[in-house]
């Protein structure tokens, strides 16, 4: 009786948070300095949608599907692939204090990014050298952990540690040779994190790495449990833990490397929200990944509706994370006071 109670209240939350994400993503289309009616967004998302016949004016068309729409989807989409990131690579290491750049996927996509930049590329391959800058980054990092530690966990840590330091070098250096009056401050507003450059295009392109990934992860969602029990407990149920260790570490990779192709480095997400999920329907990883990625899309496009509306100039979405996240993570440590299981 009380396993099903506790899986009724675990549908309960789920369910919750995914309404309250529609609300949330609905509320979204109402925040900016051109101001639409709520009737008129259902109007104009139900009217394309069912091909019904146009009673708006085209800015507002403008303004609801070429404008807001790409960067709504983009944050739902950049939330829950950090927040699933998160998630995995927590229950993989076993350690609450790991975030998606822990292998340099972060630092490496950033360096892409800028390369692309200095080089005076398009749009569209700047966001492809950030996406294979974070892939190389994580390979190297796998480079070092298997030539220095038999493919340990925690030579595969450091290793991360080693590549995102170089990495962080390898942008500074391009930092320094960039040109002051553009390059340079695009660089430095693209490693801000924001979505007030993405298109719908960029949306669409990130979207089946993100979710091949996602569908994979949830796939072997049982294992990864055991798994974040304990090796032993994995030995003992027949569970080949190198290879659900690989997929894991693989998928992470690429959900964390598309989000941060499109939206810069926005950090804390993959770190706070985890914690808050875990605070919400325990460590088991079969809820705890559904619940982590509906929270994470909330929560990143309340951020961005924040840095959309708080100021006369848009803020960063990375900065307003980071001001947010710190002292949130703070006060969910000091409140659980355990381990992280």
């Amino acid at each position: 009786m009380l396993k099903i109670n506790t899986y009724s209240q675990d549908t309960i939350k789920l369910i919750s948070l995914f309404l309250l994400l529609l609300v949330i993503f609905f509320a979204s289309f109402l925040i900016g300095r051109y101001p639409v009616a709520p009737d008129m967004v259902f109007a104009i998302l139900w009217g394309k949608l069912l091909h019904l016949p146009q009673h708006w004016t085209n800015s507002m068309e403008t303004v609801v599907l070429k404008v807001r729409l790409p960067r709504i989807m983009a944050a739902i989409l950049v939330g829950s692939a950090l927040s699933g990131a998160g998630v995995a690579y927590q229950n993989l290491f076993r350690n609450s204090l790991v975030s998606p750049a822990i292998l340099g996927v972060s630092a490496g996509a950033g360096f892409g990014a800028a390369l692309g930049m200095v080089l005076q590329c398009s749009w569209f391959w700047i966001q492809g050298m950030a996406f294979a800058g974070g892939l190389i980054a994580v390979g190297c990092s796998f480079g070092i952990g298997t030539f220095f530690g038999n493919k340990s966990i925690t030579s595969l840590v450091l290793g991360g540690m080693v590549v995102s330091a170089l990495f962080q070098a390898f942008i500074s250096v391009l930092k320094y040779m960039a040109d002051p009056s553009d390059t340079l401050p695009a660089i430095t507003f693209w490693l801000m994190g924001g979505l007030s450059k993405v298109t719908m295009q960029d949306t669409l392109w990130a979207m089946p790495a993100m979710t091949i990934a996602l569908l994979a992860l949830y796939a072997i969602r049982w294992e990864i449990h055991v798994l974040g029990v304990g090796e032993d407990e994995a030995h003992s149920m027949g569970i080949n833990i190198r290879f659900i260790q690989g997929i894991v570490i693989v998928c992470a990779t690429l959900m964390t490397a598309a989000a941060v192709s499109i939206s810069g480095i926005i950090g804390w997400v993959g770190l706070l929200i985890p914690h808050m999920a875990r605070m919400l329907v325990g460590a088991k990883f079969t809820q705890l990944l559904p619940v982590a990625l509906l929270m994470g899309s909330g929560y990143l496009l309340l951020i961005d509706g924040v840095s959309r509306s708080i100021a006369a100039v848009e803020i960063p979405v990375g900065i307003l994370t980071a001001i947010i996240g710190a002292p949130c993570f703070v006060f969910l440590l000091a409140r659980s006071r355990r381990t992280w299981l």
